[in-house]
């Protein structure tokens, strides 16, 4: 149900396929193992789904062992087509419906920290933004998008 929203993001992030895929296990076993720690007070299912799967995804893309292959690897243009263009599409669980009502800045931020996996202070540094400014603004649409989920369940 879940598995081709998050298999999107995290290909979004990891940029290939097999680590994509090695990400989505790893993701659905530390879902399973810790899934105790979820709240359903905090958030939905999915959004706690999704954050779990995109750190683990954003600490493989930092990691050593990551960084090496890629600067080892050259991929063909027939692997650089992925499963994701055509299996995820955030518009069937209403993601990017809800990120169009937000305000540009926040819309930038939202796209840059959820679907492109920078952190705040990479976002801050590679546009000019006040690390402040990408935080308040990373927190004003994530309420939005809250009130704008909420009211749709």
């Amino acid at each position: 149900m879940y598995s081709a929203a998050l298999y999107g993001v995290i290909v979004r992030i990891v940029k290939t396929e097999e680590v994509a895929e090695d990400v989505l296990q790893e993701a659905f076993v530390k879902i399973w193992n810790s899934f105790d720690k979820y709240d359903a007070q905090k958030g939905r299912l999915f959004t706690w789904m999704l954050n779990v799967s995109r750190n683990l995804a954003i600490d493989k893309i930092r990691s050593l062992e990551y960084r090496m292959k890629v600067s080892t690897d050259t991929l063909s243009p027939a692997h650089q087509a992925s499963f994701a263009d055509i299996a995820f599409n955030t518009d069937h669980i209403g993601v990017r419906e809800a990120v169009e009502k937000l305000s540009p800045e926040q819309k930038q931020i939202i796209d840059l920290m959820y679907f492109k996996g920078l952190t705040q202070s990479e976002i801050a540094e590679e546009h000019n933004i006040p690390l402040g400014t990408v935080k308040t603004r990373a927190r004003s649409a994530v309420k939005v998008l809250s009130k704008l989920f909420k009211g749709s369940v």
